[in-house]
């Protein structure tokens, strides 16, 4: 597992984590490590598909407008990728 040094860091914002830490009951180094893991970990993974979807029926895309595209779709497998 990774560490990281903060370096520079305020004094005003060490008393803050600290506090924060102390009323969860919580190290603050386990705090800090909450926080960054809440801030770069989405809650739930993005779905592509669904992602389009929610896109598709924000501009008023219907299921049978969604359908008609299925034919024009290109459906040749993709080929692996090449380190050569």
């Amino acid at each position: 597992m990774a560490s990281l040094t903060v370096r520079n860091l305020p004094d005003e914002v060490h008393r803050a984590l600290r506090l924060r830490a102390a009323a969860h009951g919580r190290s603050t180094e386990a705090e800090v490590r909450l926080i960054l893991e809440g801030v770069v970990k989405p809650a739930q993974r993005i779905c592509m598909g669904d992602a389009l979807a929610k896109i598709g029926r924000s501009v008023g895309l219907t299921d049978a407008e969604a359908e008609g595209i299925n034919p024009l779709r290109d459906r040749t497998p993709a080929e692996p990728m090449r380190f050569e």
